[in-house]
């Protein structure tokens, strides 16, 4: 087993020790157990403003995944520097 160190960039350093990072973790959680659910409830018209919330949901979705997608490429990226 390698111990192995990282270095992201300075950008990726600030954004992951700042609270934003709670924040978008939190949304993690919402997009990722809620947001599902909710917009099977959108499909059966539970909420009555569906025009306004399923496009929320999706921009959590979309949201959440780019940011984690971005942050897993920089490491990835480090990785293949070995």
């Amino acid at each position: 087993m390698d111990k192995v160190t990282i270095q992201i960039d300075s950008k990726w350093q600030r954004i992951v020790r700042s609270p934003v990072y709670y924040l978008i973790a939190a949304l993690q959680g919402v997009a990722v157990t809620f947001v599902p659910f909710a917009l099977y409830w959108c499909g059966k018209g539970r909420f009555g403003k569906e025009a306004v919330v399923v496009p929320i949901y999706f921009a959590i979705i979309l949201f959440v995944s780019i940011f984690y997608f971005r942050l897993g490429a920089a490491v990835v990226k480090e990785l293949l520097k070995k």
